[in-house]
């Protein structure tokens, strides 16, 4: 389903029934990335909610017959969810110390496991929740939305060396817990 200018125009007009239909487009489009940012499925819900309304706020401002919706409404939900981290601050608490340049590099050389290959969206989404919440931003906006570090920073509003560091000890964590889940299934797969 694809929303089209007239649905849009509508509702600017406050037509509801366009407005539930943007909402539904809206949801079935966003709702795994802001799932991405929350640990259940309620938290990601109000995230997409506080987006949408910024959607239909926004649409005010934008030239309809021009608009890319889809990349346009991403952007806003993505933005919303920054800056409803950014209300919360929890991150300065998180940083406890900082890695030397060498272990830096140690952690972000390419490594390729085939077991980490196979590991399903939601299998990995359930082990970004497991680490630190700004370790797992900061991963999720680097490897998964493409967003560069200064790009990061800026949201994040912390350095770019910082979100290199939490970019690592994302991955390092992550490192550990697949070995964890590895060294599980083996002991399965030995009896």
């Amino acid at each position: 389903m694809q929303i089209n200018e007239q649905v849009l125009k509508d509702c600017l007009h406050d037509d509801r029934r366009a407005q539930k239909q943007l909402y539904e487009y809206c949801y079935r489009q966003f709702i795994r990335l802001c799932m991405r940012y929350h640990s259940n499925h309620e938290d990601a819900r109000f995230a997409l909610n506080n987006g949408f309304m910024k959607i239909i706020k926004g649409l005010e401002s934008v030239e309809l017959n021009d608009l890319n919706f889809s990349a346009w409404a991403k952007r806003i939900i993505v933005n919303s969810l920054i800056d409803e981290y950014r209300k919360n601050k929890n991150h300065q608490q998180n940083v406890i110390s900082k890695e030397t340049d060498r272990e830096l590099e140690y952690h972000a050389e390419n490594v390729v496991n085939q077991g980490e290959m196979m590991l399903s969206y939601q299998e990995i989404m359930g082990l970004l929740k497991t680490i630190p919440p700004i370790s797992a931003h900061v991963f999720t906006l680097y490897v998964i939305d493409g967003f560069n570090h200064k790009e990061i920073g800026e949201l994040l509003e912390i350095t770019e060396g910082t979100s290199k560091w939490h970019l690592s000890t994302a991955r390092k964590l992550l490192r550990d817990r697949l070995e964890l889940t590895e060294q599980k299934s083996d002991k399965l797969f030995a009896i």
